[in-house]
């Protein structure tokens, strides 16, 4: 049986072929996990269901937390100031973070894209900059500068992958208790972290799922994430 891969779902405005308001996610983090020999899940994000994920987590193998709007600033003690905040769903942040501390607790190998970075520093003690002030990561590809002897350089085998395509208005800040930066953009913006005591942990700012299906570097993370499931 292939391992089964947690992928936390949005509550979504509409949908093809289904009656009522339907749940979502991206299809590029299905066929990445799907391309890398692993089963992917979606958990709905209903906050009935927060109690019960350290169990559900103890049935399944790995998570992949991906990119979406933003994690609600009072969850890491902030009042909200930037006007270019969006997309903040208490639902999508209760279960996500319920998620990642139960992933935590258990050492469920996971990849954490974008705002699943963002949400792991959170679950951390770590903070965010509301807005980074500068449109040159948003909708544009980037090299980013890795640690060499990181997990997130040993699955991509280099330390600088050229084609990273960010998507984010956010950056880390304050960085959490256990979570090791491992990557940078020219700017210093945070784009790659890892706790180095799990048994696989790993979070990158920019998204691999976008161009996974044709570049062998961002296919690898979820290669190596279910390699280690």
């Amino acid at each position: 049986m292939n391992p089964l891969v947690l992928i936390v779902g949005r509550l979504s405005p509409e949908a093809k072929g289904v009656r009522g308001e339907p749940f979502a996610a991206g299809r590029r983090y299905f066929h990445a996990v799907a391309r890398a020999g692993g089963t992917p899940l979606m958990l709905p994000p209903i906050l009935s269901l927060v109690d019960d994920v350290p169990n559900l987590l103890s049935r399944v193998d790995g998570v992949v937390l991906h990119g979406g709007g933003d994690v609600d600033p009072r969850h890491y003690g902030q009042e909200p100031s930037a006007e270019q905040l969006y997309g903040i769903v208490a639902e999508h942040d209760e279960v996500e973070l319920a998620v990642v501390r139960a992933a935590l607790d258990a050492d469920v190998p996971m990849l954490a894209i974008c705002r699943g970075m963002q949400v792991l520093n959170v679950a951390l003690g770590g903070t965010l900059v509301q807005h980074i002030g500068t449109e040159e990561h948003w909708m544009r590809y980037t090299e980013v500068s890795l640690d060499a002897g990181s997990r997130v350089a040993k699955a991509m085998g280099t330390e600088s992958p050229a084609a990273c395509h960010c998507v984010h208005h956010q950056a880390l800040d304050q960085v959490g208790d256990g979570l090791h930066v491992t990557g940078r953009t020219a700017d210093g913006i945070i784009h790659a972290a890892e706790i180095e005591s799990a048994r696989w942990i790993v979070a990158t700012q920019w998204h691999p799922e976008d161009s996974a299906d044709t570049d062998p570097q961002q296919q690898a993370l979820f290669d190596d994430l279910v390699h280690h499931l």
